[in-house]
């Protein structure tokens, strides 16, 4: 059986032991160690990573009670020197404390008990046992934890047997009956646990909460500890910084300034859009004009497809033709037609894109089509006024 130095203690780092069973599997090569320091995946928290004789660690598991190393290759000594990954370690100690505290201050301050927990590498998440949760009640809750840190309270565990973890005031009875593991914060909680876990407290830095979602009936709390709740603030506060150069604003005021240039880019839109039916008129009375036969057909420099569908539309509107437009800038062809000229456009498409290495399709009106060059485009353009011309 090997010995869990984790349990021992979550802070040693390195140590030498020996290996005493190798397995090759179809995923890859475990080693069996006497003594292991690095965590498997349990409990929401995931598996430590490190190095056995500077051979990295890929995945650490366990199967009815041995943990297994995945690694890169077999060492060539059964003696071995292994390191773990303190960085990551020391992150989901952060994290798993800081679930604690947080589980244990969403019981008091919102009479929430913790459903699940999960710590991924982007952020952890807890679920409750609430329906909602308000911004009110988060900021109080985040000042309750922030509080409980800066009290640097111990964080101890220790076994105990049923009957002793029976008289406990524990969250909830644990599943095990033997030897049941106690992490307890000091005044706080005391909870069945087998994760690795900061002395005190202060360790965890802090507790930074994101966001809260519903999930089937309950709330889901996204949160980050530690170094990675700072580093979501330095994110935050360079985002804020870049934007305060931006708009030319102090930070406090960016949001009444993105506000008003909203409202400017608002009107600016309506102002191009006036101008764009004024133009798209004036062309189209043009294009009217000037048409041979039922076909009406133009090639434009750089008009965007949403444009020239507009345009196609309104073209086939007001009189019985056909309307071919192509964009020479992203490469789009539009067709559309009137009531009675037969023609159906998104067949039409549909038959004959592939030679010309287009996507797209449409209804019987209306049809639209992409191609990766101008050439294929024009091509394509040139094809489709020849045919239905």
């Amino acid at each position: 059986m090997t010995t869990k130095l984790y349990y021992e203690s979550a802070y040693i780092r390195e140590w030498e032991t020996r290996i005493t069973h190798k397995l090759e599997r179809e995923d890859g090569t475990y080693l069996v160690l006497e003594e292991t320091a690095f965590y498997p995946h349990g409990g929401g928290q995931p598996c430590d990573l490190g190095w056995i004789d500077k051979i990295p660690v890929l995945d650490v598991v366990q199967e009815e009670g041995v943990i297994l190393h995945k690694v890169e290759r077999i060492p060539e000594k059964e003696s071995v020197g292994c390191r773990l990954d303190w960085d990551r370690r020391f992150d989901h100690m952060q994290h798993h404390s800081g679930q604690h505290l947080l589980s244990a201050m969403c019981l008091e301050v919102c009479q929430a008990e913790t459903l699940s927990f999960h710590l991924g590498q982007d952020y952890a998440t807890i679920d409750i046992a609430r329906s909602g949760l308000s911004q009110v009640e988060m900021k109080m809750l985040e000042l309750e934890i922030q509080g409980q840190i800066y009290l640097n309270r111990k964080v101890t565990n220790y076994r105990v047997s049923q009957e002793q973890a029976a008289a406990l005031p524990l969250v909830k009875q644990p599943k095990v009956t033997d030897d049941i593991r106690i992490v307890e914060i000091e005044g706080i909680e005391y909870n069945a646990c087998g994760g690795t876990h900061v002395m005190a407290t202060g360790e965890i830095g802090m507790v930074k909460l994101l966001r809260a979602e519903k999930q089937k009936g309950h709330v889901r709390l996204f949160f980050k500890c530690g170094y990675r709740a700072l580093t979501e603030f330095n994110i935050g506060t360079e985002i804020l910084g870049s934007l305060s150069v931006r708009f030319n604003t102090s930070k406090e005021e960016i949001l009444d300034r993105i506000e008003k240039w909203d409202q400017e880019q608002k009107q600016l839109q309506a102002e191009l859009n006036a101008v764009k039916a004024e133009n798209d008129a004036y062309l189209a009375e043009k294009l009217l004009a000037e048409r041979e036969g039922s076909l009406i057909k133009y090639a434009f420099a750089d008009k965007p497809l949403k444009d020239m569908q507009n345009l196609a539309a309104k073209l086939s509107e007001q009189a019985d033709v056909i309307v071919l437009f192509v964009s020479n800038a992203d490469h789009k062809v539009v067709l559309a037609q009137g009531e009675e000229s037969g023609l159906a456009c998104g067949a039409f498409f549909k038959q004959h894109l592939a030679e010309y290495r287009g996507k797209g399709g449409g209804s019987d009106k209306l049809a639209q089509a992409g191609f990766s060059t101008s050439e294929d485009a024009m091509a394509f353009y040139h094809y489709t006024a020849q045919s239905i011309n």
